[in-house]
């Protein structure tokens, strides 16, 4: 997989140079028909990943936000699940933690990942069984943190009290891209993430390759691993650890998250 990940990483860095290009000189924002919004980055980055791939993998699938679902991906071994800008309103909004996420998934499993933060020049990248790499450095892990944890969670829930029980005993923070938590979750720099929320696979399927070359532990809300290349592309929730975290903060986001659900309302349309 040596050749897919440095395409790959070549790929990135010159979408990640597009991006910021167009950040420093103006870029335009629509809303789709989800009510969500896309800019002109999210379409560039998309053609330049999506250019790499037809040139160099044309047998592969392809799985991406901004470009349109075609079935034929289902038949294919191979698929690329990208995410052009993961936490495109905080790129929209100027806030430094939008993410360019992309994978290469076998027979629904990630092979090679990468997540590059433009705003930060930080490209995180793994290949199945090789360990997680930081611009090119392979990362080890620090000493396990066990005294009020940093979890990241989604923006809605926090605001929504959903985690008022849990930010009693650890410091929760927003997510502004699935992406870029995932990533700070490998490398150690937070302890974990944590959402009830559903999920695209190409919100999570670079950084389930992170954290599991981390040594870290990913599931979705019912404690099942991720695969991916699904008809319908989408998951419920995530809870993801750090190699780094305290052995029994999984155990306690799964029965804090129990909790949640049995509880839960809606996350309203307009959010």
């Amino acid at each position: 997989m040596e050749r897919e990940l440095t395409l790959l990483v070549d790929a990135i860095r010159k979408a990640g140079a597009k991006a910021g290009e167009l950040v420093r000189n103006g870029f335009e924002v629509q809303t789709k028909p989800d009510r969500s919004p896309v800019t002109t980055v999210d379409l560039e980055v998309n053609h330049i990943l999506h250019e790499m791939q037809r040139r160099e993998f044309p047998l592969d699938g392809w799985l991406s936000e901004e470009s349109p679902d075609d079935p034929i991906r289902l038949t294919r071994p191979r698929v690329w699940i990208v995410d052009p800008i993961d936490g495109t309103k905080a790129l929209v909004n100027r806030v430094p933690e939008f993410c360019i996420s992309a994978a290469l998934v076998e027979r629904g499993v990630p092979v090679v990942a990468a997540i590059l933060n433009p705003s930060t020049d930080d490209l995180f990248t793994a290949v199945r069984g090789g360990g997680l790499f930081l611009n090119g450095a392979r990362v080890t892990s620090s000493p396990a943190h066990k005294i009020d944890p940093v979890i990241m969670v989604n923006a809605w829930e926090l605001r929504s009290d959903r985690w008022s029980t849990l930010a009693e005993t650890a410091q929760c923070r927003p997510i502004y891209s699935i992406a870029n938590a995932l990533a700070l979750v490998a490398a150690g720099r937070i302890q974990a993430t944590l959402t009830l929320e559903p999920e695209n696979e190409w919100d999570l399927a670079a950084g389930v390759l992170l954290i599991e070359e981390s040594g870290g532990t990913v599931c979705d809300m019912d404690g099942k691993p991720f695969v991916f290349n699904q008809p319908t592309p989408r998951f419920l929730g995530v809870i993801a650890v750090a190699a780094t975290a305290d052995r029994e903060l999984r155990a306690t986001l799964q029965t804090h998250a129990e909790h949640a659900r049995s509880r839960s309302q809606p996350k309203p349309a307009s959010s």
